[in-house]
């Protein structure tokens, strides 16, 4: 019997970068997949990708859902909308399970001053659990052109 001895750091990284060895077939999907925001950078606008799995909506329970942007002082700056027809701020809304973009069209709670280049935090809340993400506004940048 050959034994290896790896350092146990090394054994978790393989296991957190989804090598062969963290395959198992008793992992479960996730519940909820907070995307990345596209394009990220961004400016004006972004857009960003959530969805909710059918078992967090199991014998017909509708999570409640928001989503809010944060600076970096942990300021709500934002509530975006839903990018179906109804344009929505996702703010307490009951939705269904299935897959979902929010928009943000890179303006403040005030609707009059537009974000400010930097790094904002989103955050997704289904029924009280939290999902973060980090985004950048960015400025473009004039060629020479």
């Amino acid at each position: 019997m050959v034994r290896l001895a790896w350092p146990g750091w090394w054994l978790a990284f393989l296991v957190a970068a989804g090598s062969p060895v963290s395959a198992q077939a008793n992992v479960l999907p996730p519940r909820v997949e907070l995307k990345e925001n596209y394009p990220n950078p961004f400016f004006p606008a972004t857009t960003i990708p959530f969805e909710i799995s059918r078992e967090v909506c199991a014998r017909g329970h509708q999570p409640v859902v928001s989503l809010k942007i944060y600076n970096v002082l942990v300021q709500v700056v934002a509530v975006p909308t839903l990018a179906s027809g109804s344009g929505e701020k996702l703010d307490s809304l009951r939705l269904r399970c299935g897959e979902y973009r929010a928009f943000w069209d890179g303006k403040y709670l005030d609707g009059k001053r537009q974000a400010i280049p930097g790094v904002y935090y989103y955050q997704l809340t289904v029924d009280g659990e939290r999902f973060t993400r980090k985004m950048i506004a960015q400025k473009r940048v004039a060629t020479g052109k």
